[in-house]
């Protein structure tokens, strides 16, 4: 049995927290603005899950946010559930949906999976809209309870990171365990991992569930922060952006999605103007898939191993004359 341990990607996300929440702490506005970045940054590291390991392209993040959220909401307002508890709804209910939804489209190709998982976001979204006795419709749910003693912008910073770290903390050790391991060999070849004995529908399908589920904490977490839900608060806009921010980032590397969601929520405030921001997500990406595949980390990794390669041989202080 492998034992669960503290590897160099969580060590990284732990320093990255702890320097967010000393430069922002006392102030209230980019407090704020670090606990959206940090959900931002679970939904997108969701994305870097299911694409970037599994290969599942999946355009259905922000919609299982969005069941995470209003789960976690509906069990706070109609049952009077603890936060412990939605948080246990949270993840539950996005992961059902997401391990059913990857046994039916497993077998299809990374087009036809994208638009199925596309075709989910917009029936979640009519759902939300249509259902106005259980999730308030198009006015949505307002008054949803704070968590406890977590009553601060600060509080929630720190909600956030700790929320963050543990997922790099379990996604890591996954890619270190045998079913990462299947996960890699799946996404190379397929045909050999079937070879070898993995059962590929109920590996890649385990992985879209996490991945659903790492969402679903997203949306109870901004649940409560908001403390409003709307047909508008997680949509395919948040897919998008998840999956854009994963890929430039560099999807394939665990905290690629960490470093993309930072590098263009920073970006966002020189770009306040919402078309010109959608240039500059489509540009980018266009650059990114021309310059470096395998997005900004990979980009760094090649050249590092680059310059490791070429750098010359110091001979040995006894073989000098």
């Amino acid at each position: 049995m492998t034992l669960l341990r503290a590897h160099p990607n969580t060590l990284v996300a732990v320093a990255l927290c702890a320097c967010v929440i000393l430069a922002v702490r006392s102030d209230p506005a980019w407090t704020d603005t670090a606990v959206l970045t940090g959900i931002d940054t679970l939904i997108a590291l969701s994305a870097g899950l299911s694409f970037g390991q599994a290969g599942i392209l999946s355009m259905a993040q922000g919609a299982f946010a969005a069941l995470g959220a209003y789960a976690a909401a509906l069990a706070a307002i109609r049952l009077g559930l603890p936060g412990a508890a939605g948080l246990a709804l949270a993840l539950a209910v996005p992961a059902a949906i997401g391990y059913a939804l990857a046994r039916a489209l497993i077998r299809l190709s990374p087009l036809a999976t994208a638009l199925a998982t596309l075709a989910l976001g917009s029936l979640v979204d009519i759902v939300l809209r249509g259902w106005e006795s259980l999730t308030g419709g198009y006015i949505g749910l307002a008054g949803i309870p704070g968590l406890g003693l977590i009553n601060t912008p600060l509080g929630y910073l720190l909600l956030v990171c700790a929320m963050l770290c543990i997922s790099v903390f379990g996604y890591e050790n996954l890619m270190h365990s045998r079913h990462g391991r299947a996960l890699n060999v799946i996404r190379h070849d397929r045909a050999r991992a079937r070879a070898d004995g993995v059962d590929v529908n109920a590996v890649l399908s385990t992985a879209l569930a996490l991945s659903a589920a790492m969402a679903g904490s997203a949306g109870w977490v901004y649940a409560h922060y908001i403390s409003y839900l709307g047909p508008d608060s997680l949509t395919t806009n948040t897919s998008i952006a998840a999956l854009l921010t994963a890929v430039i980032g560099g999807a394939g590397y665990i905290l690629g999605p960490v470093f993309g969601t930072v590098l263009f929520e920073a970006l966002q405030r020189f770009l306040p103007a919402q078309e010109a921001q959608g240039l500059f997500y489509g540009g980018a990406l266009v650059v990114i898939l021309l310059v470096a595949r395998q997005g900004l980390l990979g980009l760094a990794a090649t050249s590092w191993r680059g310059r490791r390669r070429l750098r010359p041989v110091q001979a040995p202080a006894s073989a000098a004359v």
